[in-house]
């Protein structure tokens, strides 16, 4: 028997028969992750696959591969996602419902060259920090097979995927869209919080993957297989055209963002259509970013990962700002910068396109020559969030671009929510005459000389969340250390700057003559020192009691 192209459930049974056997093998993420160690399965992430398999192959060789045994669950891992050949008896014995012909008729695994069968999907399970566990089919990787990756790749769970999952602010709304759909690992997420999900992909066998993997997660996903349509809706476009006209209440995606060379008289089937958008340069990004406007609900917002360039002598948010649709609101945090050379390698090695030494070196200085024809100077990555204010509801974020390039917590998303919502509390909030807290994880460091008793330096440090840091001033540090939420914010930064005022007074031998003038200076300082709690306030470094 031949394997079609595409995994397909011919019939609600086949599902059944497939999730019976799933179930039965104990093919869940915390079990993969007891059987090769939490290492191995964080290397797998990276498509780092020698530990997992050195561990799955001493679990096949310790019993006979029947279902519900580790041996059993080793088969299902050595094949789906370790992409090893096995016997048909071995496979079968593991998973007895459906059996190898059965897997073969559904497109999941195949004939080997020289006898067993192998792999023709990927397909494994995940888990996610709310408790949503799915079984998620894609294209095989590429320690799957030798070779490039074949063009129209279907990406699976990646770091990429997980990260915007993690990052996404989720609420409960009737209505989302996913850009970019792929195997569907944002939309499921979607569909925990969202009436009704809209994925698009230009690629056709994305939206088949997707199509297979709601169907094998119906039950999770609160989906009937018998109508699909009334909690998901799988259109084939470009982008945001095929929603042109309509609006949601959120908006995610991982768009196909890599920069990529343009060659003369390439078409669709050239290009590596789950991350190259067929664009010059970033204006794929620019496109969509450009477009969120027009699909954003009153209230809505939109996340996303994206890549842009960053022209010789240009600070990185002065395109982004441009960018950005008139009337909305965006934050917008740079990770991470790299030059055009390390870009360039790092997308050639991502689709083993240096398998082929040749064929990559010349791509490589393609890559150099189109960045420099643009007088790009650097790539930045980074995370992307837009809000569409609603009337009669207050909204305080305003247009933030800020470098992060530290680590950060994960999941990001609860700790975004949180300093989205502290900056929407604040407008029309007298901060001067609120009371206000340290947050518990945050924590003061001192830095100067041995036996100096006057610190050089003292730095702030949130524990959590973007672990943010100020170096802070006398004023404000005195500040800071008296909120204890006893006494006003506007309060303790008088006291404070007249505390230090009068040493300095002290100190000054024309400190009488400088009294008059000073008091001006005063007034702007407890301003400034009161506008320095706001900020603490809405990156959750303080807390308004």
């Amino acid at each position: 028997m031949v394997s079609p192209d595409l995994p397909v459930f011919s019939s609600v049974s086949d599902v059944d028969v497939l999730r019976a056997d799933l179930v039965a093998a104990r093919f869940t993420f915390d079990a993969v992750v007891a059987l090769v160690g939490e290492d191995a399965m964080d290397a797998l992430v990276r498509e780092q696959p020698a530990a997992a398999r050195w561990a799955v192959e001493q679990a096949r060789s310790a019993g006979a591969s029947t279902a519900g045994t580790d041996a059993g669950l080793a088969a299902l891992v050595w094949v789906f996602v370790l992409g090893g050949v096995v016997e048909s008896a071995e496979l079968s014995a593991a998973m007895p419902g459906v059996g190898v012909e059965g897997l073969m008729r559904l497109g999941l695994v195949e004939p080997a060259p020289g006898g067993g069968v192998r792999a023709a999907v990927d397909l494994r399970p995940h888990a996610a920090d709310d408790g949503l566990e799915l079984w998620v089919a894609s294209d095989v990787g590429a320690h799957h097979r030798e070779g490039v990756l074949r063009k129209d790749h279907v990406l699976g769970i990646g770091q990429a995927s997980l990260t915007l999952a993690a990052n996404t602010v989720r609420r409960d709304v009737d209505t989302a869209l996913d850009v970019g759909v792929g195997c569907g690992i944002q939309t499921f997420h979607l569909l925990r919080h969202a009436g009704h999900v809209t994925a698009t992909d230009l690629s056709e066998r994305a939206l088949a993957f997707t199509r297979f993997n709601a169907l094998l997660n119906y039950e999770q996903l609160a989906i009937d297989p018998a109508d699909m349509d009334a909690r998901l809706t799988l259109l084939q476009g470009s982008l945001l055209e095929p929603v042109a006209g309509r609006q949601f209440d959120v908006v995610v995606s991982n768009p196909p963002f890599v920069i990529t060379p343009r060659t003369v008289g390439e078409s669709e089937e050239d290009r590596f259509t789950y991350r190259d958008g067929g664009l010059p340069g970033d204006q794929l990004v620019e496109t969509l970013w450009r477009g969120l406007g027009d699909v954003l609900a009153p209230g809505g917002t939109a996340q996303m990962l994206a890549n842009w360039e960053i022209p010789s002598g240009a600070h990185w948010a002065q395109r982004l700002d441009e960018w950005t649709p008139q009337g909305l609101e965006a934050w917008v945090i740079q990770r991470d910068v790299e030059s055009p050379a390390d870009y360039a390698q790092m997308w050639l090695r991502d689709a083993s396109e240096d398998r082929d030494p040749v064929a990559a070196q010349r791509r490589f200085g393609e890559y150099l020559e189109d960045f420099a024809s643009r007088d790009v100077e650097g790539v930045g990555f980074g995370y992307v969030w837009l809000r569409r204010p609603e009337v009669g509801r207050a909204h305080g974020v305003g247009r933030v671009f800020e470098e992060v390039l530290r680590e950060v917590d994960s999941p990001l998303g609860p700790w975004l929510k949180r300093e989205i919502d502290a900056a929407d509390a604040l407008v029309g909030l007298d901060v001067a005459s609120a009371r206000a807290v340290v947050a518990e994880d945050v924590t003061t460091e001192t830095y100067g000389r041995p036996l100096d008793p006057h610190p050089q330096m003292i730095v702030l440090r949130q524990g959590s969340g973007l672990r943010r840091t100020h170096a802070l001033t006398t004023e404000q540090a005195g500040l800071v250390s008296a909120c204890d939420g006893d006494v006003p914010v506007g309060a303790l930064a008088a006291a404070v700057v007249e505390l230090v005022t009068d040493d300095d007074l002290d100190a000054d031998a024309d400190a009488d003559a400088d009294a008059a003038a000073g008091q001006h200076g005063t007034q702007r300082q407890v301003r400034d020192l009161v506008d320095f709690a706001a900020t603490l306030v809405r990156q959750g470094l303080l807390v308004i009691e």
